[in-house]
């Protein structure tokens, strides 16, 4: 590398961790939760905070509810820095859980109501809850609490103010198929919560809608920000094209969570459906979780503005996030934005930093100075000299120190010496009118090593007639799928993502 490149990536780091100074917490906030909630129960008492199917819970309310849930917990044995498992489908019982488990030094630990028995067993076992609030049918090996009524009784006065060492315990996306749990680096208080919640442009006192289930991490921490932050959160139970844009006309939410799936499907709605809602109170329309396709994002920018599209790029340890306005993105389509938290490096296989332009592994830090932003239970943290660490995407950065994400290196393919990123044909695939979502795995060749094979989801499960012709339009050679698969099973998950190891084994395997 010449010295000039070498001085063009240390100079993308520079920009990068003074990008972590911007100053995004101009907010009121209290020092403990037990403050803030008790603070906002007194000045915003009547407004409501949280709406989901169970019904609407006003600050007051939340206070009430939080203060004798926690009290519910203390006596059940939970204490200063034990885990409370939270699983249910009703996301206002995981927030008022959180909130009460932060109010007595507890972590939250918020986990999927659809697990299988074996796979929460497995969780449990890494994190050892102390407690779990549990509306499921499953069998527990913790003392477990199943509504809040169990509460009721206890006193709802203010508890002494205290601060979690740490502020949540998510568990891992499981693409590895070893559970584990991503426990915060920073203490459990409103500043880091409300921190989480700027960089994902939710805003103060507003209404918030956030359209996945709260167990995922995303939205998880965004609705516990909104809720900080005063707005009137709004939850869905399970994401659906057609209610998410009812629930913003009904609501006037000004903010709006989604993932690209979900944008998706939305699209995909007939024009006199979509267009028919009034969107117009939403004032930011956040997404995050994938890389979007460029179509996509387009047709967004051009439907609700340059103005309102926002997009966030960050793995759950939180080592660093970039960002990104529509404004910004038609400047630089493709990228997922500049660092606002921490920096970004792109090095080559060898650990070495590549110049600008270059594609090679992401690579992210937290901020001169900084603590680290998560330990792992369950498994070992692998970091590199200077404490850079990656999660496996590839991507480059540009002269302006925008990133663009190409694809996880686990997924990349070597066909016939040549890579192809499986991304860039699912990109592709998704652009066809009758596809629902696509999945690009890598399948033996004797010639080439490798090939790609493709699963499509659509409406009846049949591969459409004009589709090998599409893809012939749109991808060269070696890059199109020498097998294809249709199938009616939803290929993503309820946060939006393809888990591809599960995919071949189930589909395209018993296909053969």
């Amino acid at each position: 590398m010449t010295s000039q490149s070498a001085a063009q990536e240390t100079t993308r780091s520079q920009q990068s961790s003074q990008a972590a100074d911007d100053p995004l917490l101009d907010v009121d906030l209290r020092a403990t939760f037990q403050e803030q909630f008790e603070t906002l129960a007194a000045s915003r008492g009547e407004v409501v905070a949280l709406v989901d199917a169970a019904g609407s819970v006003t600050f007051a309310e939340l206070e009430t509810r939080t203060n004798q849930l926690a009290r519910l917990f203390r006596e059940r044995g939970v204490g200063f820095g034990d885990f409370v498992l939270m699983s249910s489908p009703i996301g206002s019982l995981m927030m008022s859980a959180a909130i009460a488990a932060w109010k007595i030094g507890a972590v939250p630990m918020p986990v999927s109501d659809r697990l299988v028995q074996s796979e929460l067993d497995a969780i449990i076992e890494v994190g050892r809850p102390a407690l779990a609030l549990d509306t499921t049918e499953r069998s527990l090996s913790v003392p477990r609490v199943t509504d809040l009524s169990a509460a009721d009784g206890f006193s709802a006065e203010p508890l002494p103010a205290v601060v979690s060492p740490q502020l949540k315990s998510p568990t891992s996306g499981g693409s590895t198929g070893r559970p584990k749990l991503i426990v915060s680096g920073a203490a459990g208080d409103p500043a880091a919560i409300a921190l989480s919640g700027r960089v994902m442009g939710v805003p103060e006192k507003g209404v918030c809608l956030v359209t996945a289930a709260v167990y995922h991490n995303a939205a998880f921490s965004s609705a516990l920000a909104a809720l900080t932050l005063g707005n009137t959160t709004v939850l869905m139970e399970r994401f659906d094209p057609e209610a998410t844009l009812e629930k913003i006309e009904t609501h006037r939410a000004t903010w709006v969570y989604a993932v690209p799936a979900m944008m998706q499907r939305i699209w995909r709605l007939p024009d006199d459906v979509k267009f028919g809602y009034d969107l117009s109170s939403v004032e930011t329309f956040f997404h995050v979780a994938a890389p979007c396709p460029q179509w996509l994002k387009r047709a967004w920018i051009e439907w609700l503005g340059a103005d309102v599209v926002y997009e966030l790029y960050g793995p759950t340890e939180g080592q660093a996030a970039t960002a990104l306005t529509g404004a910004e993105w038609l400047d630089h389509p493709g990228s997922v934005g500049t660092p606002k938290v921490g920096e970004v490096s792109i090095r080559d296989d060898e650990g070495r930093p590549l110049p600008v332009g270059e594609t090679g592994e992401v690579w992210l830090r937290r901020g001169a100075g900084e603590p680290p932003s998560y330990f792992y239970l369950g498994a070992e943290a692998e970091a590199a000299e200077g404490q850079w660490e990656t999660v496996g995407d590839i991507g480059r950065l540009d002269e302006d120190g925008y990133l663009y994400l190409t694809d996880r290196r686990s997924d990349m393919l070597l066909v016939g010496g040549v890579n192809v990123y499986p991304a860039e044909v699912e990109a592709v695939s998704d652009m066809h009118p009758e596809v629902l979502a696509s999945c690009c795995v890598g399948t033996p060749d004797e010639d080439l090593g490798s090939v790609p094979a493709l699963i499509i989801e659509t409406a009846d499960g049949e591969v459409p007639g004009d589709f090998d012709r599409f893809l012939t339009e749109h991808l060269s050679k070696v890059k199109r799928p020498r097998r294809i698969v249709g199938t009616t099973r939803p290929l993503r998950d309820a946060a939006g993502k393809i888990r591809k190891r599960e995919i071949r084994s189930e589909i395209l395997e018993q296909a053969e």
